[in-house]
């Protein structure tokens, strides 16, 4: 009786081999949730129903490269970083800038954008014409963003009123209603917007204010298989000329 006990438990053992190793194969063609700006172009934006931009399309040839799966996310910006943080999200791809502040909470790819704050204001304001001129202004920010970062880093240096939006439409629509005197945005998604945009009462005001690079980014210490598919997809597209081809759809180089 105990002969036979022991050759079914190493039966059991043996059987239980293939299961342990399908489990394992389906870990490696896991289908990754990755979040993107729901408004944010020409990074990310709907049009006929699709998400299109930048962001959208570099991932999407990325991807196709590397031959993985994702589920697209859009999203209020002020959502993604937590979600990744708490593991809600595998991935993003949204305009993100590297900061150090982010770097101690998130990993990030290797620069795919170079990026800086600009200063906007309504077309017919002529009190703003750079950083020097926004002592006692109200700013329109966008929650969770460099913009927002950068007039906290700034509140009291200037004197700024701060206003806050969930979203770049809104934002902007601020400073054109004259609630507010100018707006913090990355310079291609406002010269993008001025440039499509012929009913736009906005303007750039000034050099930028800052210069920072947008990263894929993941949670700290979590999906570094996703982070160096993303790395070495994105060399691909750059060496085969794809990245140049989507940038180009988009904003004049």
């Amino acid at each position: 009786m105990r002969k036979k006990l022991f050759i079914a438990a190493i039966l059991a053992v043996t059987m239980s081999v293939p299961l342990f190793v399908g489990c394992g194969a389906n870990n490696e063609n896991k289908k990754y949730v990755i979040a993107t700006d729901a408004k944010y172009a020409p990074f990310s934006f709907e049009e006929d129903g699709k998400y299109k931009g930048i962001d959208v399309e570099v991932l999407d040839a990325v991807a196709k490269e590397e031959g993985f799966e994702y589920e697209l996310k859009p999203m209020d910006f002020d959502g993604i970083i937590p979600g990744l943080t708490s593991n809600q999200l595998d991935g993003a791809i949204a305009g993100i800038s590297m900061t150090d502040e982010r770097k101690k909470s998130l990993d990030f790819s290797e620069p795919y954008f170079e990026a800086g704050l600009s200063i906007i204001t309504n077309a017919n304001n002529t009190a703003i014409n750079g950083e020097s001129d926004l002592q006692g202004k109200k700013a329109s920010l966008k929650k969770g963003t460099a913009g927002a970062k950068f007039a906290e880093d700034n509140k009291d240096k200037y004197g700024l009123q701060l206003n806050y939006f969930s979203d770049s439409p809104s934002m902007f629509q601020a400073v054109e209603n004259g609630n507010a005197d100018f707006a913090l945005e990355d310079y291609p998604v406002i010269a993008y917007k001025i440039k499509v945009d012929t009913s736009s009462k906005l303007k750039i005001a000034g050099n930028k204010v800052t210069k920072a690079d947008y990263g894929f980014a993941v949670n700290k210490g979590q999906n570094a298989d996703l982070l160096k598919k993303f790395n070495e997809g994105l060399k691909k597209i750059k060496d085969n000329g794809k990245y140049d081809e989507i940038v180009k759809q988009y904003l004049s180089k």
